[in-house]
């Protein structure tokens, strides 16, 4: 049964356009073609690079983290306490007022101080500075390397001047080295990214990247097994040509060099416009998409792979927004960019104003429901 359901599921006419198979895909005089047991390759170079990564950022982004000035404020611990602590972790770590009002009687504090150790604790759980810098540097190394290691597999093949020769011969496409190469080590790459998900920093958007981690992992994968190995390597390079710019825009905004990080960040959105919004749809998916069906009846494995396109694109659409609110910020008033995905630091300051804002909320008399609106609620997430 299990044999029979392999059959079905592996059968040609799901995978390939009428008159093509995985026969077409068995090595001969010389000619190889990628092979599905090929991707086990990449478990072990994901290992290797967790490995690197953490050489890396002992012996190169820390000595440069501290030759760039990046420093971090010394924190205050919040003080033990078994009852918030309770609370924090099994009810919220942002309380509403009226919640803070009956801890402060339950624990004989003062509303101040209940407050003062909600945001102690909520500070004491974010990454520091030099956390996020060193996972900024290695994701821009890994990017820069690998867009100048696209350039140079594809400088000289002709789909990357003429897109339409991605089908040509298609499946019949034999595999070079540098393809292999290109694969394995973007796959690798990407695989180890979700292996280290637990310990690196988490922002705002963490369901958007694991659905993009995982979304880009299939789409590699299944590039590779029926050999749409041409415009995979176009996606991959597409891809490339703008992280390591965000990513070095990150930074120099944590060693605080204002100017760099504003003319980076500008640089790194008209990149990324261009690129995801402009090239990446209308000429890379115009040819997965549109022009295959000129030259074969479409198949399951032709609306998977442009399925796995467009969740790519609507998430490029949702990042591009965030990107435009940022330019929108930083340009007027010529501040530093502030990734809008990522949390920074509450300080007094910011419980003082909350206080300001109850004290005239009550004094104003706004009601709701018969009784005195309250709400400390914070806009950020940890």
């Amino acid at each position: 049964m299990l044999s029979r359901l392999s059959e079905l599921i592996w059968a040609d006419w799901i995978w390939f356009p009428e008159g093509h198979g995985w026969a077409d895909l068995e090595d001969h005089d010389g000619i190889v073609f990628p092979k599905t047991r090929d991707l086990w390759a990449t478990l072990p170079i994901a290992l290797c690079f967790l490995v690197i990564r953490q050489i890396f950022e002992r012996t190169v982004a820390i000595p440069l983290a501290s030759l760039l000035g990046v420093s971090d404020k010394k924190r205050v611990f919040a003080p033990p306490h078994p009852v918030l602590e309770a609370y924090f972790c099994s009810t919220s770590k942002h309380p509403t007022q009226s919640s803070i009002e009956s801890l402060s009687k339950q624990t004989g504090c003062s509303v101040r101080q209940v407050q003062r150790w909600f945001r102690q604790r909520r500070n004491q759980d974010r990454p520091s500075k030099l956390k996020k810098f060193r996972e900024a540097s290695w994701r821009f190394t890994f990017y820069l390397l690998a867009f100048f290691a696209g350039l140079a597999v594809l400088i000289d093949k002709p789909w990357l001047y003429d897109m339409k020769l991605m089908w040509e011969d298609f499946p019949k496409m034999p595999l070079l080295p540098s393809q292999y190469w290109y694969y394995m080590i973007e796959l690798g790459f990407y695989l180890s990214l979700v292996f280290s998900v637990a310990s690196d920093v988490k922002r705002k958007d963490f369901k958007e990247q694991i659905i993009h981690h995982v979304a880009t992992i299939v789409l590699i994968s299944f590039s590779w097994v029926v050999n749409y190995i041409r415009g995979g390597t176009l996606i991959m390079l597409v891809h490339d040509a703008s992280d390591y710019l965000m990513e070095s825009a990150k930074m120099f905004n944590y060693a605080g060099w204002r100017k760099t990080c504003n003319f980076i960040f500008t640089v790194f959105a008209a990149v990324f416009i261009v690129t995801r919004l402009v090239i990446l749809p209308f000429w890379i998916i115009y040819t997965t998409w549109v022009y295959p069906l000129t030259l074969y009846p479409p198949f399951f494995g032709f609306y998977f792979f442009n399925g796995l396109m467009c969740v790519l694109q609507v998430l490029h659409i949702f990042w591009a927004g965030l990107i435009l609110r940022m330019v929108v910020k930083f340009l007027p008033g010529n501040d530093i960019v502030q990734d809008e995905r990522s949390d920074k630091e509450e300080t007094e300051s910011e419980d003082e104003g909350n206080d300001r804002e109850q004290r005239e909320k009550s004094k104003n008399g706004h009601v709701q429901n018969g009784h005195t609106l309250f709400n400390n609620n914070h806009s950020k997430t940890d």
